[in-house]
C-alpha cells in the first residue's frame, strides 16, 4: 500500500491558508504529499509547522460502516447481549467531520449522545477478505465519535436518521499507520469528565473479524471507514459541551457541541 513507503507516519488532511492538502505528521511538522494515501505518495520537500495548519477529517469516505453492541457492557446497558453476528449500519459520508469541527445539536432531538470509538480506515479495494488477510487492507486507525440522536433512534426503530445528521461522525486527528488495535485504552470525556473507559481487548468482534464480515456484504473502497463499536457509558451531550475521544497510541479527537437550529 502506498503510504507504507513513508515508514511509520501519521497521515492527515489539512488546510493551510486557502490550500487543502494531504500530509504526513513527523514531529512538530506536517510534510505535504503529492498524490493520495492510497497510491504512491511523494513528499514535496516542504515542512509546515503543525501549529500553523488546521487539521481536517483525515479521509472523505464513500461510506462509514458502523457496528452496534460490540462491547458486552454496552449491550448490557441497553438491556441486551452481544449479537451472534455483528450488527452493522451505515452513516452517510456527509456526517463526517474533523477535529474541532462543531457537532450540531438538531432541533428535532431532545437527546444527543456521545459514542467514542476506534475506527479503521481501508487502504485498498476490499471484497471478501479473510480475517487472516485483513491487516493488508487496513491503511491505519483513527478516533471516531458515533454521535447519536438517541430519542430518534428509539422513535424510528431503525438508526439512519438518528446517526445520519451532518457532523455526527467526527474523525481524527490523523490516521496512525503503525498501530496494534488488540489491547489499547479508549476514553471518552465530556468537559474533562470521563464518561466512557474501556480497552479494545473487550471488543466482541475485533477489527480483523469486522473487515471479514463487512466485506462479505459490501465492497469497501480506499478511504472507507469501519467504526468498531462503543463501550458502555454513553450519555447525553448539551450545547456548549466539549467532547473528547482519546485512544492510546493515536491521540485525542475533540469537538464542541453547538446549536444546530
Amino acid at each position: 500500500m502506498g503510504a507504507g513507503s513513508l515508514g511509520r507516519v501519521r497521515l492527515v488532511r489539512f488546510r493551510s491558508g486557502s490550500r487543502i492538502a494531504t500530509g504526513a505528521v513527523q514531529g512538530e511538522y506536517v510534510r505535504p504529499l503529492r498524490g493520495t494515501f492510497f497510491e504512491e505518495p511523494i513528499l514535496t520537500g516542504e515542512d509546515i509547522p503543525l501549529e500553523d495548519v488546521r487539521l481536517l477529517a483525515p479521509v472523505l469516505p464513500s461510506k462509514v460502516v458502523a457496528v452496534g453492541k460490540n462491547y458486552a457492557a454496552h449491550a448490557a446497558e441497553f438491556g441486551s447481549e452481544v449479537p451472534e453476528e455483528p450488527i452493522i449500519f451505515l452513516k452517510p459520508s456527509t456526517s463526517v467531520s474533523g477535529p474541532d469541527d462543531p457537532i450540531p445539536y438538531p432541533d428535532t432531538s431532545q437527546r444527543v449522545d456521545h459514542e467514542g470509538e476506534l475506527a479503521l480506515v481501508i487502504g485498498r479495494l476490499a471484497r471478501k477478505v479473510s480475517a487472516e488477510e485483513a491487516s493488508k487492507y487496513v491503511l491505519g486507525y483513527t478516533c471516531a465519535n458515533d454521535v447519536t440522536a438517541r430519542d430518534l433512534q428509539l422513535k424510528d426503530g431503525q438508526w439512519t436518521r438518528a446517526k445520519g445528521f451532518d457532523g455526527f461522525c467526527p474523525l481524527g486527528p490523523w490516521i496512525e499507520t503503525e498501530f496494534d488495535p488488540t489491547d489499547v485504552a479508549l476514553e471518552c470525556r465530556v468537559n474533562g469528565e470521563v464518561r466512557q473507559a474501556a480497552r479494545t481487548s473487550d471488543l466482541a468482534y475485533g477489527p480483523a473479524a469486522l473487515v471479514e464480515f463487512v466485506t462479505r456484504v459490501m465492497t469497501l473502497l480506499p478511504g472507507d471507514v469501519i467504526l468498531t463499536g462503543t463501550p458502555d457509558g454513553v450519555g447525553p451531550l448539551q450545547v456548549g459541551d466539549r467532547v473528547e475521544v482519546d485512544i492510546e497510541g493515536i491521540g485525542v479527537l475533540a469537538n464542541p457541541v453547538v446549536d444546530g437550529a
